[in-house]
C-alpha cells in the first residue's frame, strides 16, 4: 500500500496530511509545519495526539525533510506515491485538479499578480515537493476552480471587455471547501444537493458561495482574496474609490497591499485582535462594534446570493467560525425569516448539525480541504498507472 501526502504551503507554515492511498484515501496523520524562518516547528497529529518538535532555521525545502524525517516511524517502510498540492490560483480555464508538469508550473507562475500573497508559497511548496519526491505523482488542486462554470454575468466587472480577456474577471477561492461540503452534501442529504444553497465558509478568510445543483453560480470573492466579507486581517468589500483616495494621499501600492491584506477586517475594526474567539470574549465596545459589522455583512452576503438563486433551500456554516460561534451565526440570521431562515438557540449554542427552527434547513458542517486534494491524488494516481487505490 503506497501513501499520498498532501502540502497546503503558506508563506510561513506548511499543512499537511499523510493519507493511505484508497479509492477514498484513509488519512492516518495530519498537521503542520509552523513559523518557517529562523525557529519554525513541526506539529504531527496521529490518532487524536500530538507532537511539537522544534526544527530551528527552516525554508520550505528544509522544512520538507523535516517533516519526510518526522513522518517515516509512521510510513512502515512504505513510499509516498503521489503529492497532492493546494495551489490558489489556477487563472481561468482551469477547472480542475490537474497533473503538475514544469510547464505547468511555470504556467502557474504567471498567475502569482493574481494572488500575489498566496501563489508563489503555494509554488514554493510544489517546487520543494518536486526535488524532495521526484518519482511521485504531483498533483495540484486549486481554490478557484470550482467556480469556472460562472454566468456571465457573475464572472465579470463593468470594465472594457479587453480586461475579461486579459483576466480581470471575478474568479471565487475557497473552492476546496465548497467541493468538500457539496460533495459531503450529496453523500448525507441528497434531498438539499440537488437545491439551491449557501455555503458560508467562515475562518480567517471568510467567503459565502451560492450552490445549485452542486455547482457554483456565485460567490463573494471576486478578483482576489479580499473582496465580499471582512475577514481576520482583510478588508472584505470595499469602493474602489477609496484605494484611489488613497494613492492621491501618497500611499504607495505596497502601502495599500499591506493595508488591505494584514492591517484590516476584524483586526482593523476592532484594534484588539483577528481572532473572532478574543473578540467574542471582549467586553470592549470596538470589539463588539468589529461583530456587528462583520454578521451585518454576512447578513446582508446571504440576502444577495439568495437573490442570485431565485430562492434557498438551505444554509450550511463551516469553517473555524462558522462551525464554533454560535453567537455569529444568531446575529448573522436575525431578520432573515423572510428567507425562512430562523435559529434554534438552543441547538445552534450546542454547535448541532442541524440549528433551524423555520422552514430552510440551516447546517453546521466542518469542511476538509485536505481530502479533497488526498482524493485528487488519488484519482491521478490511478490514472498515471501507479498503484491502483484499493
Amino acid at each position: 500500500m503506497s501513501l499520498i501526502l498532501t502540502l497546503n504551503a503558506g508563506s510561513s507554515s506548511i499543512k499537511f496530511g499523510l493519507y493511505a492511498a484508497a479509492d477514498e484515501p484513509e488519512e492516518e496523520a495530519r498537521g503542520q509545519i509552523d513559523a518557517l524562518g529562523p525557529a519554525a516547528r513541526l506539529v504531527v497529529e496521529t490518532g487524536g495526539a500530538g507532537t511539537v518538535t522544534p526544527i530551528g532555521s527552516a525554508d520550505h525545502a528544509r522544512g520538507l525533510e523535516a517533516l519526510l524525517a518526522a513522518l517515516a516511524p509512521l510510513m512502515g517502510g512504505r513510499t509516498i506515491a503521489a503529492v497532492g498540492h493546494r495551489v490558489v490560483h489556477g487563472g481561468p480555464d482551469i477547472d480542475g485538479p490537474r497533473v503538475l508538469t514544469a510547464e505547468l508550473v511555470d504556467h502557474l507562475d504567471t498567475l502569482s499578480p493574481l494572488a500575489p500573497l498566496h501563489q508563489p508559497h503555494n509554488l514554493a511548496g510544489v517546487r520543494a515537493a518536486l526535488a524532495a519526491f521526484p518519482r511521485a505523482v504531483q498533483v495540484a488542486a486549486f481554490d478557484t476552480a470550482f467556480h469556472r462554470g460562472h454566468p456571465w454575468v457573475n464572472d465579470t466587472f463593468a470594465l472594457p471587455r479587453r480586461f475579461y480577456e486579459a483576466g480581470v474577471r471575478r474568479y471565487g477561492f475557497h473552492g476546496l471547501s465548497y467541493d468538500y461540503i457539496t460533495g459531503k452534501l450529496a453523500a448525507d442529504r441528497p434531498d438539499l444537493a440537488g437545491g439551491r444553497v449557501i455555503v458560508a465558509h467562515l475562518g480567517n478568510g471568510a467567503s459565502l458561495c451560492a450552490i445549485r445543483g452542486g455547482r457554483s453560480v456565485a460567490s463573494t470573492m471576486g478578483f482576489s482574496a479580499l473582496d465580499g466579507m471582512p475577514m481576520g486581517t482583510r478588508v472584505g468589500q470595499l469602493d474602489p474609490g477609496v484605494v484611489l483616495f488613497l494613492m492621491g494621499q501618497g500611499m504607495t501600492a505596497e502601502g495599500i497591499t499591506t493595508l488591505l491584506y494584514k492591517e484590516s477586517g476584524l483586526l482593523g475594526l476592532s484594534g484588539i485582535s483577528h481572532d473572532m474567539r478574543r473578540l467574542l470574549a471582549s467586553d470592549a465596545p470596538e470589539a463588539a462594534e468589529a461583530i456587528a459589522y462583520y454578521t451585518f455583512r454576512l447578513r446582508r452576503e446571504i440576502g444577495a446570493l439568495a437573490a442570485a438563486l431565485g430562492g434557498l433551500d438551505a444554509l450550511v456554516f463551516t469553517g473555524g467560525i462558522g462551525e464554533n460561534a454560535a453567537r455569529v451565526r444568531a446575529m448573522a440570521l436575525e431578520g432573515l425569516g423572510f428567507l425562512g431562515l430562523e435559529i434554534d438557540a438552543a441547538r445552534n449554542a450546542a454547535n448541532a448539525a442541524t440549528i433551524h427552527a423555520g422552514p430552510v434547513p440551516v447546517l453546521v458542517m466542518p469542511t476538509d480541504e485536505e481530502r479533497i486534494i488526498a482524493r485528487a491524488a488519488a484519482r491521478a494516481l490511478l490514472t498515471a498507472g501507479g498503484e491502483a487505490p484499493t
